[in-house]
């Protein structure tokens, strides 16, 4: 459920609460991975035909790369999160409208998350110090994650904003 627009009453994500949902992903990512790791490298010859080209080792990570990549963006573009952000009730929407993210959008984050990792994190320690709860990549690709959690709000709060 992907949120209308951005309120003063929009709660965005922070450092922890994304922290947590990425070590629940690594929870089904890395047995993932190893599995597409080892279909890709033990591939060959069955019987009486070849079901998938063995591949090197580089071309096996690499293609677990993109594969992995994929599923992420498919879950950014279908449900606005993964299934760690799900769990703790995040989403990830456009910056300015609210409205849910475009496969550029999505491919930009992505990139962004590469650029994140490859400065040691700091990308993601922004998260910390901005006032959007943007990291690197959020910005990059004008996304911000929210809390998609009514219970939040408190009554007076919904009051007073809808009076």
């Amino acid at each position: 459920m992907v949120i209308t627009s951005l309120t003063g009453l929009t709660q965005y994500a922070g450092f922890w609460r994304r922290a947590f949902a990425i070590g629940v992903d690594m929870l089904w990512m890395i047995p993932l991975s190893l599995l597409f790791i080892n279909l890709l490298l033990n591939a060959g010859y069955t019987g009486n035909f070849y079901y998938l080209p063995q591949l090197e080792a580089q071309q096996a990570l690499l293609l677990n790369e993109v594969l992995l990549a994929l599923l992420i963006l498919w879950f950014w573009i279908r449900y606005a999160a993964t299934p760690g952000k799900l769990l703790f009730y995040c989403e990830i929407v456009d910056a300015r409208s609210g409205k849910p993210i475009t496969p550029k959008q999505a491919f930009l984050r992505y990139i962004g998350y590469l650029i994140s990792l490859l400065t040691f994190g700091l990308g993601f320690i922004w998260i910390v110090f901005d006032k959007r709860k943007q990291g690197w990549h959020d910005k990059i690709a004008g996304t911000v994650v929210v809390i998609h959690d009514q219970a939040t709000i408190s009554l007076y709060q919904l009051e007073k904003f809808y009076r």
